[in-house]
């Protein structure tokens, strides 16, 4: 049993690591904006800061949709179905377009998505003319999120490590010169920023076609092996899946955003060290989100096998891997977070902020980290509209609700801590709520499983 569990556990790391890797090399790629942009103009940084943020949310809740290729796919190819791997994967192209084509619809005229913000006149012509130039880059974007999640569900991650790195590598490269106007080009401040990722976009996604085309790790899958119309059917089995799974991705963003924007009404001080603390946690989110991708990929390969005692093995591996990752991750956060506030910033207050809202995000690893491979766990086996309903009751009714009360309104009003404490209650009962469902769905599987051999 511990040799099988340390196999289980082998290729869950083998399958993470590049995934890993790939989602904090892309990080890069911000970095680089707001290092570039900052330096060319404070103005055009506000800008890209709000501008960034909604068309990440936009393209995140987009892209979450097509990750239902990664169940379809993960048990297409556990069955050994691979014929029907290259038809999905038409089909998801195709559900790529459609979506592209409403999102750019709704970039191209920005306004009403900036009014919240209350951005001064200048910065706010300046963020429209980001997303407008981003809106180019949304069917490129959609186009690799499908590359993404059926790469995920064969076990292929490491091509999706070799793009990020020429992304954000060429992204950094060619901002620099668009945005500031270096050899003979205008300068163009933030919609250089755009307009850098539009064309790394669209070369990553014909890097993508290339090796759908040539590589012979897709190759059995004759993804491009003829011309395909959009079905209804297989669309409609997307969108079933995949709404879910896109809304999933939009609340946890949409969370963390409209925090943002309570906590700036606190303080400068307050929402700077805020910023510091969200942009940590984003990063250390990055190893239980990767722990998640391969666990979710073995589970439905397994599923589409038909051996579901393995697809529960896999489920339950990848859950203890994440919990004494996050142990260990939370252990140095609390150990370093001094240290990580005064790299962020030389202002003592909010380096002050900065600290103590890092205790909150090392209480929570743990717990973030169950509820992240429960919910991927449980997608592949085709579930998603009862995880949606967890998310919207966690981090919008627990996150959101209980935080603004803890922060504003509560006797004793908390501050930006009250936010923290709120997503410290969702998320542990998040992890609650997905673990017992996760064994529950695995077990009735499991057992089902049994009676019928």
């Amino acid at each position: 049993m511990l040799s099988s569990s340390f196999q289980l556990v082998r290729i869950l790391v083998r399958n993470a690591w590049p995934v890993l890797i790939a989602q904090m090399v892309s990080i890069g790629m911000m970095v680089a904006d707001t290092l570039i942009v900052g330096r060319y103009s404070t103005q055009h940084l506000a800008a890209v800061a709000v501008g960034s943020g909604l068309y990440i949310a936009l393209a995140m809740g987009l892209g979450g949709t097509l990750n239902a290729l990664a169940p379809i796919v993960g048990q297409h190819y556990g069955a050994g179905e691979h014929a029907r791997i290259g038809q999905d994967m038409r089909q998801g192209l195709w559900l790529a377009v459609f979506l592209a084509a409403g999102g750019m619809a709704l970039l191209a005229f920005p306004g009403w998505l900036l009014a919240p913000a209350r951005l001064e006149a200048e910065v706010e012509a300046i963020a429209a003319d980001y997303l407008r130039t981003l809106a180019l880059s949304l069917p490129a974007m959609l186009g690799y999120r499908a590359f993404h999640a059926a790469a995920n569900a064969l076990g292929q991650p490491r091509p999706l490590m070799v793009i990020a790195f020429f992304e954000t590598l060429c992204h950094a490269l060619l901002a620099s010169v668009l945005v500031s106007g270096r050899m003979g080009l205008p300068a163009l401040g933030a919609a250089g920023a755009a307009l850098s990722q539009v064309v790394v976009s669209w070369i990553s996604l014909a890097l993508c076609f290339w090796l759908l085309l040539k590589s012979p790790r897709f190759a059995p899958f004759h993804i491009f092996a003829r011309w395909e119309r959009p079905r209804a059917a297989a669309q409609k089995e997307l969108l079933r899946l995949g709404l879910p799974i896109g809304f999933s991705y939009l609340v946890e963003i949409s969370a963390f955003t409209l925090m943002a924007i309570f906590i700036a009404r606190i303080g400068t001080e307050t929402v700077s060290g805020h910023r510091i603390a969200a942009n940590l946690s984003a990063f250390v989110y990055m190893l239980p989100l990767s722990l998640a991708i391969a666990t979710a990929a073995q589970t439905a390969q397994a599923v589409g096998a038909r051996n579901e005692a393995l697809a529960r093995d896999f489920a339950f591996a990848g859950l203890k891997l994440a919990c004494v990752c996050s142990i260990v991750m939370a252990s140095a956060l609390l150990w370093l977070r001094a240290a990580i506030a005064g790299l962020a910033t030389e202002d003592a207050a909010v380096a002050g902020v900065a600290m103590s809202l890092v205790f909150y995000i090392a209480l929570y690893q743990f717990f973030d980290a169950v509820q992240t491979v429960a919910c991927f766990a449980l997608r592949a086996y085709k579930i998603s509209f009862l995880p949606l309903l967890i998310h919207l009751a966690c981090f919008w009714g627990l996150g959101l609700g209980l935080g603004y009360w803890l922060a504003f309104l509560a006797p004793t009003p908390q501050g930006a801590a009250g936010f923290w404490q709120a997503a410290v209650i969702s998320t542990v009962t998040a992890a609650i709520l997905f673990g017992a469902l996760l064994l529950r769905v695995t077990r009735r599987r499991v057992r089902a499983g049994t009676e019928s051999a």
